[in-house]
């Protein structure tokens, strides 16, 4: 990947449009969690340190091109001032006269922050007006929310051809993990793939078989693959009618050389819920009255000693059913033997995918992985193979 970082280009004196992701949560009109802010930090503060003013341009929630009060980026202006440290100025607009007054104020080293992006039709049909609108507010951007790069949006990939632009640190940080992970990685590659359906995953997991050595399948997905093989199952999650889809996987992931691990032993239970009584049987051997709930004990010592044998890990989606106990058993193992290899230096791990970051959060681990992404479908449609636009503008600077 060929892009330019915050160190390629002179802030001084210059206005930086910065576009983050700072779609966080509310409770009671506060932020309740403020990652998202936090992680956007050190690129604020290079381009304030470096004599520039920062733009911060910004969506929240699904307005659907209306000004909606309850989506208004106001919201998050205590937070983001509370965490800088710094008076934020605010525009009620993204353009216009209102950003353009609040632009023109600003002294090298302030930081703006302008409503809503979405709050314009334009922005998620990427208008070329908008976007030159946007752009005539600074002189250089600056994406720094991977998050919202698999859209083709004006405040992306739009602006991205119309400034001169780079990655901020977060975008970078995350680039350089996924091209070490799949990009380019440190071979043998091992995936960890899990969650519900088949059908959800099959541009993932059709992607994968061609780039990785080991594909790990759990969760719901790994029960359609047992039924598949014309296992019993009993009353477990499975998609039973992506029999052939499953069997058309195992296929030509063994044509291309990629091993596909699916549990040996399973934990079953006849409900699900905390503490339930529960049994580890041979995979082969669910009751009809049971339901599969997580991989035993031999399937987590198969997957050590896979992760062990590799030296680059990418995870998507839980092993079993982790929300609860005692069926987090296995996610909680793996992710833990994840951690300490990586904490040995022997594994790159890159993780990501909501339920990935609460089962890694769940098992204490998530700081101990080399990268955690939190950018949901960016990172699962880069998983896929997909080309995101607003990475590919970024590399056409």
């Amino acid at each position: 990947m060929a892009f330019k970082t915050l160190d390629d280009m002179v802030f001084a004196g210059k206005t930086a449009l910065v576009r983050v992701d700072i779609n966080v949560p509310l409770s009671n009109g506060q932020v309740s969690d403020t990652t998202r802010i936090e992680r956007i930090l050190p690129t604020i503060q290079h381009i304030t340190k470096a004599g520039g003013k920062v733009v911060l341009l910004a969506h929240f929630g699904r307005p659907k091109g209306q000004p909606d009060p309850e989506m208004s980026l106001a919201q998050i202006r205590p937070a983001l001032e509370a965490a800088l440290g710094v008076p934020v100025a605010f525009a009620d607009n993204c353009i216009g006269g209102p950003a353009k007054r609040v632009v023109a104020a600003m002294n090298a080293g302030d930081v703006a922050l302008l409503e809503n992006t979405r709050f314009h039709e334009g922005e998620e049909k990427n208008d070329k007006l908008l976007a030159a609108s946007m752009a005539a507010l600074g002189d250089i951007f600056v994406n720094d929310a991977f998050s919202a790069a698999h859209r083709a949006h004006a405040s992306t990939e739009g602006l991205a051809r119309l400034l001169p632009a780079c990655a901020g640190r977060l975008m970078e940080a995350e680039l350089k993990a996924l091209d070490a992970a799949l990009g380019s990685p440190n071979r043998p590659v091992a995936a960890v793939v899990g969650g519900a359906k088949v059908s959800t995953k099959l541009e993932l997991l059709s992607n994968l078989i061609t780039r990785v050595d080991h594909l790990v399948i759990g969760g719901g997905m790994a029960n359609t693959f047992l039924a598949a093989q014309d296992l019993e199952i009993g009353s477990s999650l499975a998609e039973r009618d992506m029999a052939d889809t499953a069997r058309e996987i195992l296929e030509r992931a063994n044509a291309a050389g990629c091993k596909i691990h699916l549990p040996a032993d399973i934990v079953v239970a006849r409900e699900f819920a905390a503490g339930a009584a529960h049994e580890t049987l041979p995979a082969d051997q669910c009751p009809v009255d049971a339901m599969i709930l997580d991989a035993g004990p031999a399937t987590v010592a198969a997957i050590t000693q896979v992760l062990q044998a590799c030296h680059t890990l990418v995870w998507n989606g839980p092993i079993g059913a982790f929300e609860i106990s005692p069926f987090d058993t296995a996610t909680n193992a793996a992710a833990r033997e994840a951690a300490r290899l990586t904490a040995a230096g022997s594994l790159v791990s890159v993780a990501g995918g909501g339920d990935t970051v609460s089962a890694l959060n769940k098992a204490g681990v998530a700081a101990d992985f080399t990268y955690v992404s939190t950018a949901g479908g960016a990172f699962l449609e880069w998983m896929e193979g997909k080309t995101l636009p607003g990475v590919a503008a970024l590399n056409k600077q």
